[in-house]
Formats: structure tokens, C-alpha cells, sequence
């Protein structure tokens, strides 16, 4: 089969009897099949940037259907005035959620329908398939905070969605166990590393980053810039409701203790350092810091980073990405600045929102991922803010968070004051003004400059159309 016959699925993978497409390579497919126990996928991963499924998100964010669900959710606001019940009325559906990518495959795959209708087909988040495989097919399960990123499971009754499976045909017989954060998941087959190793935790990218960061308390912040920025902010044992896109998520449950986290996140962050190198504006990602700094603005340049759309708060899939104000004048330093600008704004209406929503005060700020060993980026972005915002010396945190879940699993730590104090701060970096940290107002010297940049951002949005 050719690989335009099978395009790449979702943030999971899926696998079952029958004829399949046996993925090798991301660019090549080649037919087969072969017994379910082989779990052999029937596609490629489609990352969470993927955008294959807009016009159907779109169609079912304008259908009658989700009308009718939004008036009723409406009335049922105005008699009880329970937020959840706003959320509830004012809801729209995201193409970075597995939902409408495991939909558009049930759509496009006859394979995979055969397969559900036949009972021999199995999802799963990248951390199912690492079980999967690591266990020989022995474990089809998942924890809470995997599951709860998924945009198909119910924060809030800590389950799968009956509700969301119905309304979209997704069949609930597909998907995995869902088990606490830190559990014996069972060990690695022996034949695969010489020895069977237990396997005492799975764990969400994200949530695992804020873990190994220590944000165990309510109001601990924590940002990972990567390929895109995830900002999460703890809101203890309760799911946050929003009503501007922060998504509440299940940062982890360890026995009886269930932590909640919201989060909001914009797409493209690594992902414009990347396409401004390979336009060799720079030639080593570690001169960018140096490029902004070399100049004293940006010239009026403004870059608006939505290669993949607009998150929170603006919520937009249709925004393109776009460079505003060029001038005869413009260097390369100059569109560098503009760019590591529109990194920290985005950080900014990210912060400015979890603020408003969640009404928590703030105790501390840790940011980690490739992007924060940025100094520029770093040093806006806490005066973006108007607070000390702390990065660790090593930015790879995600697995040193679930490495902390499974050696508190083992008994290796007893509590979690043992992990705070193997935390490790490389910089702080401090908001002008401010000698001896804490917070302050956040600097006024950029508001209009971050007006021209939000100015462009309104212009970028709503450009592709159907």
C-alpha cells in the first residue's frame, strides 16, 4: 500500500486482527497483517499538532447538535450557577485533543472499523504502546494524567466519557485501564534488557515535568518550552472549570491523593526557533540570545508564531503564522528579536489568563524545556510577569518526574520534602526592579510593544478558510 493510502493516526496508536497498514518509517507503509497478539499498529502517530482534523472540529463545533448541548448547558447554569455548567455551555472541540484525530481515523480507515466491529482493536497514548510493548503485550493500560490529556475522559468523575463516546461514535471498548500514577504496572519481558525490571509509574509529558520541578502545592507554576509551551498551574484536589480554554487535567493520583492541574499551551515555540534556522537566520540556536541583545528593539517587527493555529485564549485554528511591520531596515537580529519576543508574549497571555481564571495566588515559577535555556526569552519573560521565574540546571524534567512517582512507589524516597530537597535551580532570573526577587508590576517599558504584537496576532487570526 502506498504510504499516501495510509496516513499517519493520532497521539496514540491503535492495533488489531485483519489487513493493516504495518508502519515502518514514517513515510512508508507496507501491507500485512498479522495476529492481534503482535499488536502490530495500523497507523502512524499523528503528533498533537496536527491539523487533519479542523473541518471536522470545525463542522461539529457549528452543528445543531453542540447548539443544542450549549443551550441546555446554558439553562442548567441559570438555575444551579455552577461553573462546570458555563464551561459546559460555552465548550468547543480542539484539534490537539486525541478526540476528533481518533474520529477522523474511524472515518477514514475501514481497517480500523472492521476491527472495533470485530472486537480486535486497541487505543492507546504513547505511554500504552511503551507498556504494551515493554510487557509483550501483556498490559493494555494507561494512568490518570495520560488519560485525562486525551480530551476523551471525565476529569471530573475520573473516568472515560460515556457521554463524549456516544455523541461521536467512539466505541469505549477500545480504549485501555485506566490505573493511579504511581502502580505496578508489571514488568519489562526479560528478553528485552536481560533482566524483568518493575514498571511503578506512567506518566503525562507535562505532568511529569511538574513533578520533577516539585510543584506539589496549590498555586506552584511550572512552564516547559519545548516545541511548544505548556504552562500548568496546581489547583489541588479540584478540577479548575474554565471558560477560556485552560484544560483541567489530572497532574497525578498516588494512592487516596488526586492533584489537578489547568493548563494552557501554545503550539509553536521550539517549533519557530526551528523554522528561523532552517531560514538561516542563525546558524547555532545558542546565538539567538545573543542576536535580540544585540539590537535595541525589533524594529517594529512583529512575529506571530501560530504555524499550528492559536490556543488559549484566543482558541483559533485557522491563524497563520506571520511576520508584520518589515522594513528596507530589518536585519537578522531584528526578526530574531521578534520571534524570541513572541515566545514570552505568548507566555504572558498564557500567565494573564490562568491569573483571571483560576483567581490562585502564585508561590513560585519554575520553567524548564529546551526554549528556557534562552536567556532572553527567560529575562522577558519575568518581567513579563513581574516575577522571579527559576530554571533548573538540567531542562529535561519529565523524566525525573517519573522516576520521583516510581521511587516514591518503591520506597526509595519516603515523602516528597526528600524531593524538594534534591531541587536544583541553575538561574533565577528576576523582573527589572526588583534586586531581591518577589514580584513587582510587570515592566511597562514593552506594553506597546506588546500592543503592536497583539495588533498583528488579531490580524493573523481566522486567515485559512474552508
Amino acid at each position: 500500500m502506498h504510504y499516501q493510502d495510509c496516513p499517519p493516526v493520532s497521539r496514540g496508536w491503535i492495533r488489531g486482527d485483519g489487513p493493516r497498514c504495518a508502519v515502518e518509517r514514517v513515510y512508508y507503509c507496507g501491507p500485512g497483517s498479522c495476529a492481534r497478539r503482535t499488536g502490530v499498529p495500523f497507523h502512524n502517530f499523528i503528533s498533537w499538532q496536527d491539523q487533519r482534523s479542523a473541518d471536522l472540529v470545525k463542522s461539529w463545533n457549528r452543528s445543531c447538535t453542540m447548539k443544542t448541548i450549549h443551550g441546555a448547558m446554558k439553562a442548567v447554569y441559570f438555575v444551579t450557577r455552577e461553573k462546570r455548567s458555563l464551561a459546559a455551555s460555552l465548550i468547543v472541540f480542539s484539534t490537539q485533543h486525541v478526540t476528533f484525530r481518533l474520529v477522523w481515523v474511524l472515518t477514514h480507515c475501514k481497517q480500523v472499523c472492521q476491527a472495533v466491529a470485530e472486537g480486535n482493536c486497541c487505543f492507546g497514548t504513547i505511554d500504552t504502546w511503551l507498556l504494551f510493548k515493554l510487557t509483550k503485550g501483556k498490559v493494555h493500560a494507561t494512568d490518570y494524567s495520560n488519560a485525562s490529556a486525551t480530551g476523551i475522559f471525565d476529569s471530573y468523575q475520573m473516568c472515560w466519557s460515556g457521554f463524549l463516546c456516544s455523541l461521536v461514535s467512539l466505541p469505549l471498548s477500545i480504549f485501555p485501564k485506566v490505573e493511579d500514577t504511581g502502580h505496578d504496572f508489571g514488568s519489562t519481558d526479560p528478553s528485552i534488557f536481560g533482566v524483568s525490571i518493575p514498571i511503578m509509574s506512567v506518566m503525562a509529558d507535562q505532568q511529569a515535568a511538574m513533578f520533577g520541578e516539585c510543584c506539589f502545592d496549590v498555586g506552584d507554576v511550572k512552564i516547559t518550552m519545548g516545541t511548544g509551551t505548556f504552562m500548568d498551574i496546581n489547583t489541588g484536589s479540584q478540577p479548575h472549570t474554565s471558560v477560556a480554554g485552560l484544560y483541567p487535567l489530572v497532574g497525578w493520583k498516588i494512592g487516596s491523593e488526586v492533584v489537578y492541574l489547568a493548563e494552557g499551551n501554545a503550539a509553536d515555540t521550539g517549533t519557530a526557533i526551528k523554522w528561523a534556522q532552517e531560514l538561516e537566520l542563525f546558524s547555532d540556536v545558542q546565538e539567538t540570545s545573543a542576536m535580540a541583545y544585540s539590537v535595541s528593539d525589533s524594529d517594529g517587527v512583529c512575529f506571530v508564531p501560530s504555524f499550528s493555529g492559536l490556543q488559549a485564549p484566543l482558541n483559533d485554528p485557522k491563524a497563520c503564522a506571520s511576520l508584520m511591520g518589515l522594513k528596507p531596515s530589518t536585519n537578522k537580529s531584528h526578526l530574531v528579536r521578534a520571534i524570541l519576543e513572541s515566545i514570552a508574549f505568548r507566555n504572558k497571555q498564557l500567565y494573564e489568563t490562568m491569573l483571571r481564571e483560576t483567581d490562585i495566588p502564585i508561590t513560585k515559577i519554575r520553567v524548564d524545556g529546551g526554549v528556557s535555556a534562552n536567556d532572553f526569552v527567560m529575562q522577558l519573560t519575568a518581567d513579563l510577569f513581574g516575577r522571579k521565574v527559576a530554571r533548573p540546571q538540567h531542562l529535561e524534567m519529565s523524566c525525573l518526574g517519573a522516576a520521583f512517582v516510581a521511587g516514591l512507589g518503591t520506597g526509595f524516597w519516603r515523602t516528597k520534602e526528600e524531593l524538594k530537597k534534591l531541587q536544583n535551580t541553575d538561574e533565577a532570573f528576576l523582573p527589572k526592579g526588583v534586586p531581591q526577587g518577589g514580584a513587582c508590576s510587570p515592566s511597562r517599558e514593552y506594553i506597546p510593544v506588546v500592543q503592536s504584537w497583539e495588533k498583528a496576532l488579531r490580524r493573523s487570526m481566522n486567515w485559512y478558510k474552508p
